[in-house]
């Protein structure tokens, strides 16, 4: 999503490294690189084996300017330690899963078939969905699908989330959902279930405390006049990023526009899910 913006934005030139820290299926990576010259080299970053694979084969066409690591964003000092980076020309952060991702079996990120209850992006992960939703208090639930996932009745979907324990698949979620919202309150455009399950997967993932920390460990990244891009999905994720470079506009760094970057009518039409996505890009000044 927004392609074109990225590279017109990040505008890595000469060159240099860029960390793409949630590369995903290639997508951004590929678009980088292909617009860039050789001296320009990217670091993937992925929590998911098989979405590091996919970009890999993806990538392969660029041979040693493309590097691909199974590491979070959260930890980008430490990846570009590793790989001896000093000073990188760009670091962007996709903050969204991929149609593959959500529609990838067994995984349970989709209310479209009836999966286990999984939601790790890193399937090593400690903590499943169907974790979280038998173990937690019903207040606890209930914060976590309202800050999460904007989720208007989440008292009412978490106390019937309780009432249903325990819960094994995404099916019996589903069900949960509907049982504890009024039929007459089910949104138009949406499922009665995106937000809830928006708001557990960010939960499992611990989404929101791994942008804090790459927003602390990004800047000090960047050579003077890299750029540091975040595409978020969510109000509460743009929140966060937009409070992290306003804090950073007194140490040596601006944001570009005052405004986030949204996709033009086009590609909402061609891809729907872009319609909540907003692009921020920060730049060291010196």
């Amino acid at each position: 999503m927004l392609v074109d913006e990225v590279v017109f934005l990040l505008r890595p030139r000469g060159e240099g490294w860029v960390i793409d820290g949630t590369v995903g299926m290639g997508g951004h990576a590929e678009a980088i690189l292909t617009s860039s010259g050789p001296g320009v080299r990217v670091l993937g970053l992925d929590v998911d084996p098989e979405a590091l694979a996919r970009a890999g084969e993806r990538l392969r066409p660029f041979g040693d300017r493309v590097r691909l690591a199974r590491e979070s964003f959260r930890n980008l000092r430490a990846a570009a330690a590793a790989h001896g980076i000093e000073g990188a020309r760009a670091v962007l952060l996709d903050l969204g899963v991929s149609s593959y991702q959500l529609e990838a079996a067994g995984r349970g990120f989709s209310f479209q078939a009836d999966e286990p209850l999984d939601m790790r992006l890193d399937p090593a992960g400690p903590t499943t969905a169907a974790d979280l939703l038998n173990r937690l208090p019903e207040a606890e639930l209930a914060r976590i699908l309202f800050e999460h996932g904007d989720e208007p009745h989440a008292r009412r979907i978490a106390r019937a989330i309780v009432r249903r324990r325990p819960l094994a698949t995404t099916g019996d979620l589903v069900a949960a959902v509907r049982s504890g919202v009024p039929r007459a309150a089910w949104p138009r455009r949406l499922h009665v279930a995106t937000r809830t399950f928006q708001a557990l997967r960010m939960a499992v993932n611990d989404e929101p405390g791994a942008l804090r920390q790459a927003l602390a460990e990004a800047p000090p990244l960047l050579a003077a006049g890299g750029r540091l891009g975040v595409i978020s999905f969510h109000s509460g994720e743009d929140r966060i990023v937009k409070r992290a470079f306003r804090e950073l506009g007194s140490a040596g760094f601006a944001e570009l526009e005052p405004s986030p970057v949204q996709p033009g009518d086009d590609e909402v039409r061609a891809n729907p899910r872009a319609r909540s996505a907003k692009l921020r890009v920060l730049e060291r000044l010196r």
